[in-house]
């Protein structure tokens, strides 16, 4: 199965919910996903390294197409092609951004991460990437040990490239205005919705940022 033409479009601001990379029952983590998509997430990312389920990875494309908005697969281009997900993330260690667009069609979303690096945003860029997500810009239990990104970065690119700008990295409600301030459209957030006891609530909130 290819990649599905994509019905929602990548959004140019708000929350993008990325999910966390633990040991969880699958029921609860496609809950939890519907309860930060009520909260107002308008991207959902299936970020499950060691061990992405393409079981789970339906019955969430399934939850995000109820809803209208995309679901992002990371770094798995044959998982994105099997269930017919919107597209992928893309890190440094995995395919250009140019061959992944070859494999998954041009109606596919291809995010890179570009963590501090301008240069690898313009080459993101000219290959085709459809957002560019820079971090980590504050602690985060995702990536404790990723280094550190400067909020300046974000102006930089908002100032030179089209595409949705996106800043990740232990972002909370209490920490992300700044960086939508510096230049980001897109807060991409793992533990700050759902790491919290109400992720709907968790997930209101940041977007709150956001008006």
């Amino acid at each position: 199965m290819l990649v599905s033409t994509v019905l929602n479009a990548f959004p140019a601001s708000g929350l993008y919910a990325v999910t966390p990379d633990i040991a969880v029952e699958a029921q609860l983590l496609i809950d939890s996903v519907r309860a930060v998509i009520a909260g107002g997430a308008g991207v959902v990312q299936y970020r499950a390294k060691s061990r992405q389920d393409e079981v789970v990875a339906a019955q969430l494309l399934a939850v995000c197409r109820e809803a209208g908005i995309p679901l992002i697969i990371n770094d798995n281009i044959v998982l994105a092609q099997k269930i017919g997900a919107d597209g992928v993330h893309l890190g440094k260690d995995d395919m250009p951004v140019s061959q992944a667009r070859k494999l998954l069609g041009a109606s596919a979303i291809v995010g890179a991460s570009c963590y501090d690096s301008l240069e690898r945003a313009a080459e993101a860029s000219a290959q085709g990437a459809d957002y560019l997500a820079f971090g980590r810009f504050f602690p985060s239990q995702t990536k404790p040990l990723a280094p550190c990104a400067n909020p300046a970065t974000l102006s930089v690119a908002r100032s030179l490239f089209n595409a949705p700008i996106v800043a990740i990295g232990g972002i909370t409600a209490a920490n992300g205005a700044d960086l939508i301030a510096a230049g980001a459209g897109l807060l991409a957030v793992v533990d700050g919705v759902f790491g919290q006891k109400n992720p709907e609530q968790a997930a209101r909130s940041i977007l709150s940022l956001f008006r």
